[in-house]
């Protein structure tokens, strides 16, 4: 695991100076990869070209370091992430007689290249963002995993072209502030981050999952690329219930053994879910030694859910660390988790991913983590809310709609962070929507759409951020499939691995997903719908493929997720820092927001009058990182 950057200069620019970009650039991600660093760095009679990186040593800890270039030197890689089938291309290369100088990963990728070219980007299983150069077609090519586990940022003005793993790279080496972007701006307000290619700033953009860029650096031109997965359509229509149960379990189990391959100690994060029980059983029925596995609980009981990962770590004798966490273990990491996304995140689980991920890298360098079995199994509540739309629209006219969601408005009011059924009642009735593209609404977790019209300055507003992703997916989106490729495209991309690589990679520590796996997502994208999602019992193909190894109904029973009481903490000790944001003169100098609507909305949450956490609270990360960003001197 590691952190890269790279920066292309017409000729002219002052070559001296791009090794000292290149070091500033890495000098921002010693966290995401403390054990070494690396330097390329071209020069041409039309053009400069850089690239750097950062290693966090997991795979071949001696010769396995950066950057690695092909025999004659003409092909240099960085690269960041880890390939899982890499044993596998390997040894198909070295039957073609193919040689290797490490034992690498990255080898892998580079050998590859050279013989399949571009095409080998649809070979790798992993996650992973790497940039090429090519000096035989002076072309670079930059890019990233099918699920977007690892980020990449890219920027291009008339005489640079720069990208790097983490925004504040890039940042780094600007002589300027970026504007905001009003897409980026509008996306984050309405879903509490912002999905790629979008970031905060204008010019700024995230290489989509699944993509590469191709660079001319000749002629200084740049375009991004979807790469063309073979993806094998061998799931009959006629496959049994039980076929697929064997499957399941087959896959998931082969998953997990890929995303073990490590030449350091590694564990898993177990909270008791469905998803980090099985890839921690799995795990440990890999080895004869007790697993390490590490889980979060919270003093407030209502989001206290320790007791379920304690009961799997007995079911599967592993020696288990758990750690309980309280407002006051999160005063002093507050600024340096949120800050560290470099763009505004509001996703409030990312405070004890951060500090789960903290105390375990105490213990190990890696932890398999359950991420990505909601969207893979079909796991999520907001998928009955989309089966649910569609049945009530079509029953209840949307006039009717509209009444009983007014006359019920007062009686499911809730004042404090609980989120219990008022509160989930509420939601389920604002999201209801009798357009086609309603599921979007629905994944709209903190102002909805007239909402954000409501808050945000005209001048600043993109009225319609989400059309991008409706051209490309569609608007008319029904099933449990286009509910799942929404997410993929938006949630998994923008929100669920952001907030899982920045936190753990704060920490350096290197977090693996079994179930993002191409060969999973593929099956089940072709097994009936019905499979996933059984009436109103989610992930059901999964759960049975498991629920032999736990105690009877187990796997079935509800989780709250990763919540954080952070309504309360904005009206206890983040209260003070969150009412110097709607200082009148702050808000008028600031110019985004319209200045009576949104501090109505903190003094009702304030004074108790009612429960908005999900609004202040991406209210309040939005205005802690455009003061660090815009204000600080």
């Amino acid at each position: 695991m590691c952190g890269i950057n790279g920066i292309i200069l017409k000729s002219g620019q002052d070559y001296k100076k791009l090794s000292n970009d290149l070091s500033k650039m890495n000098f921002e991600i010693v966290h995401r990869g403390p054990d070494q660093d690396g330097f390329f760095l071209h020069n041409s009679h039309n053009f400069h070209l850089g690239m750097a990186m950062r290693r966090l040593s997991i795979i071949d800890l001696n010769t396995g370091k950066q950057p690695i270039s092909s025999e004659n030197n003409s092909i240099t890689i960085v690269f960041n992430g880890e390939i899982y089938n890499y044993l596998e291309l390997k040894k198909s290369l070295e039957e073609k007689g193919i040689r290797f100088n490490t034992t690498s990963d990255t080898e892998v990728i580079l050998k590859l290249y050279e013989i399949y070219g571009t095409e080998s980007f649809s070979m790798l299983d992993g996650m992973f963002a790497f940039s090429i150069y090519d000096d035989n077609i002076k072309k670079t090519f930059i890019a990233r995993d099918f699920f977007g586990e690892k980020p990449l940022y890219f920027t291009k003005d008339e005489h640079r072209i720069i990208w790097a793993s983490e925004l504040k790279s890039i940042i780094s080496v600007l002589n300027y502030k970026p504007n905001l972007s009003k897409t980026g701006l509008s996306l984050y307000f309405q879903l509490t981050y912002i999905p790629a290619p979008y970031t905060i700033y204008d010019n700024i953009h995230k290489l989509e999952a699944n993509n590469y860029l191709e660079i001319d650096t000749e002629n200084f031109n740049l375009k991004s690329i979807e790469v063309n997965q073979k993806f094998s359509k061998d799931v009959s229509p006629d496959i049994t219930f039980k076929e697929a149960k064997n499957l399941t379990h087959d896959l998931v189990v082969d998953s997990v053994s890929s995303r073990s391959i490590a030449d350091v100690p590694l564990g898993t994060f177990l909270s008791g879910g469905v998803d980090s029980s099985i890839v921690s059983w799995a795990l440990a029925n890999q080895t004869n030694k007790k697993i390490d596995t590490f889980s979060i609980g919270f003093d407030k009981k209502s989001f206290d859910e320790s007791d379920k990962s304690r009961a799997v770590a007995k079911i599967i004798n592993s020696n288990h660390h758990e750690f309980i966490v309280s407002a006051e273990d999160l005063k002093d990491n507050v600024d340096s988790i949120l800050l560290n996304f470099d763009e505004p995140f509001a996703d409030s689980s990312s405070l004890p991913t951060y500090l789960v991920a903290n105390k375990t890298r105490q213990h190990v360098k890696v932890a398999l983590t359950g991420d990505g079995g909601d969207e893979v199994f079909g796991g999520y509540n907001k998928y009955y809310i989309g089966k649910l739309n569609t049945r009530y629209s079509s029953f209840i006219p949307e006039k009717v709609h509209n009444a009983i969601k007014s006359f019920s408005e007062p009686f499911l009011a809730t004042k404090d962070d609980k989120r219990g059924y008022r509160f989930k009642a509420k939601r389920l009735l604002n999201a209801i929507n009798y357009d086609g593209d309603f599921y979007y609404n629905i994944v709209s977790l903190a102002y909805q759409p007239e909402e954000v019209n409501r808050f945000l300055k005209d001048y600043i507003l993109d009225n319609s951020p989400l059309n991008y992703f409706k051209n490309k997916i569609g608007s008319n989106n029904q099933t449990l499939t286009d509910f799942r490729n929404i997410d993929k495209l938006l949630s998994l991309e923008g929100d669920m691995l952001v907030k899982v690589d920045r936190t753990s990679m704060l920490t350096s520590l290197e977090s693996r997903a079994p179930f993002l796996n191409k060969k999973l997502w593929n099956f089940t994208s072709q097994v009936p719908e019905t499979y996933l999602m059984q009436g109103w019992n989610k992930k059901f193909l999964l759960k049975e493929s498991f629920k032999e190894y736990f105690p009877k109904d187990f796997l079935d029973k509800s989780k709250k997720g990763f919540g954080v009481p952070v309504g309360d903490w904005l009206r206890g000790h983040l209260s003070k820092e969150l009412e110097s944001y709607i200082e009148p003169e702050f808000l008028k100098v600031q110019n985004i927001f319209i200045t009576d609507e949104i501090i109505a909305l903190i003094r009702n949450h304030l004074s108790g009058k009612e429960d908005n956490t999900f609004r202040v609270w991406t209210y309040y990360c939005f205005q802690k990182w455009y003061k660090e960003t815009y204000l600080k001197f």
